[in-house]
């Protein structure tokens, strides 16, 4: 699976990033995969190539580039509960200080770059993410209606915008919510804001879950709730999106 570190201009500098993509040339359909605060790091790029394994260009930017390259803060090799107090407050100002106006402007140059590479199909994309860049993909999917046709975000909170910032989707959406993450009551007001949106959508708590289920490398990982993702994504890509 050829990977490959990248380069992005942005409006204040270059992302670095991952790409990865299916051997055997040709043409791919595009998914931007944002990660989740951790970073670009042996889960995320294992995933990605997961994903590319089914036939996609796989683009996973570094979204806090403005602090220095991957990786941004040193982790160790499991993120277990013992760590993230020391961790967190080095995230924290990174994550306060990617506002919504950095996320849109960095979405259009990940989106720019990405269709515009050699091995990408003509055509739409799909936007997903984790954690905090679940949020992030939903931020890039409101904002570019026209071009992404898929959404999928894990334990993410895709809601913090309000109902509000749902209304401009128009790509299919999957949300995979922890059960940790937000109540029934929540969980049916969000829905209402997609059906408000008028999108095809599954939008549902998976069993036995907490914050952060699909990474391999943290306490909260659940192998089952990993698959589950998987069985959700792929089949929402396969009906968005073009293959050649």
């Amino acid at each position: 699976m050829p990977t490959k570190t990248l380069q992005i201009p942005t409006a204040d500098g270059q992302a670095d990033a991952l790409a990865t993509f299916p051997d055997g040339g040709g043409r791919h359909p595009g998914v931007l995969m944002y990660a989740d605060a951790f970073g670009i790091r042996p889960v995320l790029r294992e995933m990605a190539r997961e994903l590319a394994g089914h036939g996609y260009y796989v683009l996973v930017p570094n979204f806090f580039y403005r602090h220095g390259p991957t990786p941004v803060i040193e982790l160790p090799e499991h993120i277990g509960e013992e760590v993230r107090p020391t961790l967190f407050p080095k995230l924290m100002p990174m994550i306060e200080a990617h506002t919504a106006e950095r996320v849109l402007s960095d979405a259009d140059a990940y989106l720019k770059f990405l269709t515009a590479q050699p091995e990408v199909n003509a055509g739409p994309v799909a936007v997903t993410g984790y954690c905090i860049g679940g949020l992030l993909a939903t931020r890039t999917a409101a904002a570019h209606p026209g071009q992404v046709a898929a959404l999928a975000a894990f334990h993410g909170p895709v809601g913090a915008g309000g109902p509000d910032s749902l209304s401009k989707l128009t790509a299919e959406v999957h949300f995979g919510h922890a059960e940790s993450d937000l109540t029934p009551e929540a969980l049916d007001e969000l829905n209402q804001a997609l059906d408000t949106a008028g999108v095809g959508y599954t939008s549902e708590i998976y069993p036995g879950t907490i914050h952060g289920f699909t990474m391999s490398d943290t306490d909260a990982f659940n192998p089952a709730a990993l698959q589950l993702h998987w069985d959700r994504l792929l089949p929402l890509l396969g009906r968005t999106l073009t293959k050649s």
